[in-house]
């Protein structure tokens, strides 16, 4: 492994995903998944959360079901790879990152490389996707865009001009694309990595969002519960967080936006009021982390609904 030689890229060594030295690997650097939150692309992680994990504020999710079943799979649809690509050898990469002292920041996990007369000649993303909705016609570069950031980014850490994607889709049907660099995309990530970095350096945290992630990771931001303790909500943060909470079944993003926003404001806090009047309570499974709890009959503020401009 140690052997192969890509043209713009160091390699640190090879460990088990989700392992102390893959994740130390990580820490301090941006890989493919990482750009794809940077830039608000991943369906996994958003760049709240990033931002929280790389600042230590919080640990990472452990792998869902969907990843999990992708890297079972993995070692299976490689191999379907390698037997409609005899010309090549598909090895396995480990972690990457680029030569240049000044980008050592940039780092590539890939799935695997393709390697032809002992010359690393492309990658190999695999991917398994059950939907299938954000694909292509196979044999283009047609690929969902948090795939397609993730694979121009260790393109570019790597010096490649091609990358293959191997997925499994619906009703277990293999497909295959290329993907070539285009290096207006690829300035942009790297000038939002940067950007990122920037704000870790300079203590900006992101703002809060409607995405999954974010409200997972204020709770974790809060693992406590004061009981008793009891959050006035401000005007304007009222104005701004009920309205979306009351019409959740409606506008399901706004809604988880206005739950995180609220769950930061609270703290530790147990319940949330405005005008007196309950609000929402903070509540915790055992030892789990703790969820909000929106109250049924929400106080209504149409006084209140310039507050928030």
């Amino acid at each position: 492994m140690t052997t192969l030689v890509t043209p713009t890229g160091r390699f640190l060594g090879q460990w088990p995903s989700n392992s102390p030295e893959w994740y130390a690997a990580r820490a301090h650097r941006i890989g493919g998944s990482d750009i794809a939150a940077i830039v608000r692309l991943s369906k996994w992680q958003s760049r709240y959360a990033l931002w929280c994990e790389k600042t230590g504020l919080v640990e990472p999710d452990p792998p869902n079901s969907q990843q999990s079943r992708g890297h079972f799979l993995e070692p299976g649809v490689a191999n379907w790879f390698a037997y409609q690509h005899p010309d090549v050898e598909v090895v396995e990469a480990g972690t990457w990152t680029h030569v240049d002292p000044e980008r050592d920041w940039q780092l590539a996990n890939p799935d695997r490389l393709l390697v032809r007369d002992g010359q690393v000649v492309a990658g190999l993303e695999i991917k398994t996707d059950v939907d299938g909705r954000d694909w292509g016609k196979p044999g283009t570069d047609e690929i969902p865009l948090y795939y397609l950031t993730q694979v121009r980014w260790y393109m570019d850490v790597l010096g490649l001009d091609e990358w293959w994607v191997a997925v499994l889709g619906s009703h277990l049907e293999f497909s295959e694309y290329v993907i070539h660099p285009d290096i207006d995309d690829t300035l942009y990530l790297r000038d939002a990595a940067e950007e990122f970095l920037r704000s870790i350096a300079w203590d900006e945290m992101p703002t809060i969002d409607g995405h999954d992630a974010t409200y997972r990771t204020v709770r974790k931001l809060h693992p406590l519960i004061n009981s008793g303790e009891k959050f006035a909500l401000p005007d304007d943060l009222a104005a701004e967080v009920l309205p979306a909470l009351a019409e959740e079944k409606s506008a399901k993003e706004a809604a988880q936006k206005a739950r995180a926003k609220l769950l930061a404001a609270m703290g530790n806090a147990s319940h949330a009021y405005w005008d007196e009047e309950p609000v929402a309570r903070r509540q915790a499974k055992g030892e789990g982390t703790p969820y909000l709890v929106v109250e049924k009959n929400l106080p209504a503020i149409p006084e209140l609904l310039g507050a928030a401009a």
